[in-house]
């Protein structure tokens, strides 16, 4: 599997959070925070592919762009960037060796902190 940074996604998360459209959430509230199967295929079909793709830090090469497999680690529900779901970006992205995604996280987590203290 050939997952990379989508530099895209890095950047639109960033400027999100600096606009601070963001949630300041606890590690494990990924699991209630995250958009389900029906949401994420009303945006795809509202906004398409490439909208949606902005919501993932990892893409996948073996997939074609139309694809919602191509996208992995999401971070965000559409609206706003959760810090659970950077965390669970970045463990996963550790676990599996996507080293400039764990690295892209752990950048994207200093920024909500700093914002955080503003």
């Amino acid at each position: 599997m050939t997952v990379k940074l989508n530099g895209r996604a890095y950047q639109h998360a960033k400027r999100l959070i600096e606009e601070g459209k963001f949630i300041d959430d606890e590690r494990d509230a990924w699991s209630d925070h995250h958009p389900s199967t029906q949401i994420e295929n009303e945006f795809v079909e509202k906004n398409g592919f490439v909208e949606y793709g902005k919501w993932f830090l990892g893409v996948n090469g073996e997939y074609g762009e139309d694809r919602k497999r191509q996208y992995e680690l999401p971070y965000g529900d559409f609206e706003n960037v959760h810090r659970c779901g950077i965390l669970a970006a970045q463990s996963r992205a550790g676990q599996d060796r996507y080293f400039d995604i764990e690295e892209a996280a752990a950048d994207l987590l200093a920024v909500i902190d700093k914002q955080s203290r503003e």
